[in-house]
């Protein structure tokens, strides 16, 4: 029985289930604030264009549409790659910025570029490794997109070429 000079049973019994509690949740905290810290992505470095980008260059772009076998739209955007360089170019990836009608960016797609190779009777994307690019020559070349934002002004994106490797 608890009396003046001693504490209740029921006091203590509170401040011994209340460390324990207190002590989880900050265990808790911790480790989620871990979880967020690695998983976290790491920041582009933005050095401006592969220093080989200068010798790549993008022409007659065309946009097209068609649906796929399940019915949805998809975009194509087309043209001609020349290697105006003394490498031969093995990998180009496009970043294609889609803008709004009051001018801002409301979609950007970074793309691997593939070049149009006749296989038999037809014509087939492929990666450009596969197809490499030699010097002083030129290529068609096709940019699938599965889906581009309903903001989109319908204009033609802007295109900057973000990494070029060559041989």
């Amino acid at each position: 029985m608890g009396g003046f000079i001693e504490p209740s049973p029921l006091n203590q019994e509170r401040e011994s289930n209340l460390k324990p509690i207190l002590a989880g949740f900050a265990l808790l905290i911790m480790v989620v604030g871990v979880v967020v810290f690695l998983l976290r992505e790491k920041p582009k470095a933005n050095g401006g264009p592969p220093p080989y980008a200068t010798n790549v260059k993008i022409a007659d772009l065309k946009m097209s549409a068609a649906e796929n076998f399940v019915g949805a739209s998809v975009s194509y955007l087309e043209g001609t790659v020349s290697n105006a360089g003394d490498k031969i170019l093995t990998h180009v990836v496009i970043r294609l910025s889609f803008k709004d009608s009051l001018g801002q960016v409301v979609q950007t797609e970074d793309i691997p570029l593939h070049v149009i190779e006749t296989v038999g009777p037809y014509n087939d994307a492929v990666d450009l490794s596969a197809s490499p690019l030699p010097p002083g020559k030129s290529k068609p070349f096709r940019l699938t997109l599965e889906h581009i934002s309903a903001e989109w002004n319908r204009e033609y994106p802007s295109v900057v070429l973000v990494d070029v490797l060559t041989k």
